[in-house]
């Protein structure tokens, strides 16, 4: 079988997957979000936290639990790492240094999971365990509740109230993703992921000298690194280790977890909406990009440039042999087209414009089907803007779901879409215009300029990959990339919150014969071509100077 027919097939035996988990999983997350009936558990956590779940909340209330809940993870995770020298099962790992010790903590609690250091060198059972895998989930949750309350401002009228943030929190991680991890942490044990708490062991002797790994609760951290768009691995190879990602079923089976969530929660969408046509066109619009970038990247991968390519089989530096190109390139696109961050292979190595597809991907805002939630929110902030440029475009006042998008609703969407942007290209050209930050680049040229960009990207969008060339553990960039991971998370979830309030306050706007209808392929394609054009005017110069600059040349 040839490279190029593999890669198709097991695209498409993806593709199949996703489609029979789509409509169960975003029903079942539906009624989660739902339901006014609470499990004894979660009884259980509401009087330890000392929560009300029945209060409703304005979305000032509802967001100053997000920001509550989330400094308060900040704090204790850094706290956790400056302490990891007196804690038992450290492994004899010393205390976490303060500056990688933030952007650790910002990173995890921001749901990006960018990594400076080797977590097989660096970080003891108990962190890993109590601290990184726990931000797993609940910084996964915390982004489906955001989207849940945006999605109950266009379902609710004539009120304010968006729900309540403690019972989303709480009902996302232990009806939603607790389980899913359970039965995927099975799955991976199957195929030969370790799960265990051992200690530093030396496997063998090799040029010389011994070779050490250290075991640990591996599985459990990769289910839910995939299934809520974390991307932190458990060693410093990520998902191209094999204690991590052994077998070509667990490769693809990986990809299907980081990607099952954000496709579901359109049914979702649609369901709390009352109209499952509007999550069919978002679901659409997101699978449009997706299956487009996938197949550039393949086309780009499987490009011969020369016979050593064609012997190959594919651009096949930094790719694993038990993957091949075909696979390397649906997780690099999945994992940077969501909020993921995790590799199987790396993005330095790929071909030029593979390199900038990856980071096209990431400045997309990873709405395509982006993180768990936080892809769904971004694609319907897309979607507002796209409805107020069909409405300029014919003259009339726009509307989406019954709402009408007036001045206050396009400028908190307008906000949202230029945070991002902002943060990536200030922080990208202080990094280039100061003499010390250069000094972290292995190449220089155009590829060496991708590597700041693609580190900032990959920060400020909250996806975590790196391009693996840039050595980021510096004072500079551990502290610059962790603002950038902190503001990219919380600042657009305010203008998704204001947004949502403002919507929830509308009274329902009854179609009529000139309403854009907003669920047709006409709207999809509309939707598609603001987001590819917004990104492009914004990223454009960046990307010319840096990735396409590189793959011309080549």
């Amino acid at each position: 079988m040839s490279p190029v027919l593999a890669g198709v097939l097991q695209l498409l035996a993806l593709i199949a997957a996703l489609a029979l988990a789509y409509i169960p999983l975003g029903d079942y997350m539906a009624k989660v979000y739902s339901s006014d009936k609470h499990w004894r558990v979660e009884k259980w956590i509401y009087k330890g936290i000392g929560a009300n779940p029945n209060t409703e909340m304005r979305w000032p209330a509802y967001l100053r639990g997000v920001l509550a809940f989330s400094a308060v993870g900040v704090l204790f995770l850094y706290v956790l790492q400056r302490v990891q020298g007196v804690l038992p099962g450290s492994l004899g790992f010393k205390a976490i240094d303060p500056d990688q010790a933030f952007n650790t903590a910002a990173s995890f609690v921001s749901n990006t999971n960018w990594q400076s250091y080797y977590g097989e060198q660096a970080m003891g059972h108990v962190v890993q365990t109590a601290g990184l895998a726990v931000q797993n989930f609940v910084s996964a949750a915390v982004g489906i509740a955001v989207a849940v309350a945006l999605v109950r401002g266009f379902a609710r009228s004539r009120t304010g109230e968006l729900g309540n943030f403690w019972s989303d929190l709480v009902r996302g991680t232990v009806r939603i993703l607790i389980p899913l991890a359970v039965v995927g942490a099975i799955i991976l044990v199957a195929c030969g992921a370790i799960q265990n708490f051992a200690g530093i062991h030396e496997v063998g002797q090799f040029m010389g000298g011994s070779q050490q790994w250290n075991g640990g609760a591996v599985a459990s951290q990769e289910v839910i690194k995939e299934l809520g768009t974390n991307g932190g691995g458990y060693f410093n190879a990520n998902s191209a280790h094999p204690f991590e990602n052994p077998t070509p079923f667990t490769n693809l089976f990986e990809i299907f977890l980081l990607l099952v969530i954000p496709f579901a929660l359109t049914r979702t969408f649609g369901r709390m909406v009352g109209s499952l046509k509007q999550g069919y066109a978002i679901l659409a619009t997101m699978a449009t990009i997706w299956v487009g970038f996938v197949a550039l990247m393949m086309w780009t991968e499987f490009a011969h440039h020369g016979p050593a390519f064609q012997i190959a089989g594919g651009a096949m530096e930094g790719k694993e042999q038990r993957f091949g190109v075909g696979a390397s390139s649906i997780f690099a696109v999945s994992t940077t087209l969501t909020s993921t961050g995790a590799v199987d292979s790396f993005h330095s190595s790929f071909t030029g414009l593979g390199g900038g597809i990856t980071i096209l991907g990431m400045q997309l805002g990873e709405i395509a089907p982006g993180g768990t939630g936080s892809g769904l929110y971004g694609m319907l902030i897309m979607a507002v803007i796209a409805v107020f440029i069909a409405g300029l475009m014919v003259g009339r006042t726009p509307e989406y779901l019954g709402k009408k998008i007036g001045t206050r609703e396009m400028k908190f969407a307008a906000c949202y879409i230029l945070v991002t942007p902002a943060l990536v290209l200030v922080f990208t050209a202080a990094a280039m215009a100061l003499p010390t930050p250069g000094h972290s680049m292995t190449n220089s040229g155009a590829h060496g300029f991708s590597e700041i960009l693609y580190a900032y990207s990959s920060g400020a969008n909250n996806n975590g990959s790196a391009f693996a060339g840039l050595n980021a553990d510096t004072q500079w960039f551990n502290s610059t990339i962790g603002l950038a991971m902190l503001l990219g998370r919380f600042l657009p979830m305010v203008f998704v919150l204001a947004l949502a309030g403002s919507l929830a306050e509308q009274r329902p706007v009854p179609e009529t014969a000139g309403t854009l209808r907003t669920h047709k392929p006409l709207f999809v394609g509309l939707l598609v071509g603001a987001i590819l054009i917004i990104t492009g005017l914004t990223y454009f110069p960046a990307l010319a100077l840096g990735p396409l600059a590189e793959g011309l040349a080549s």
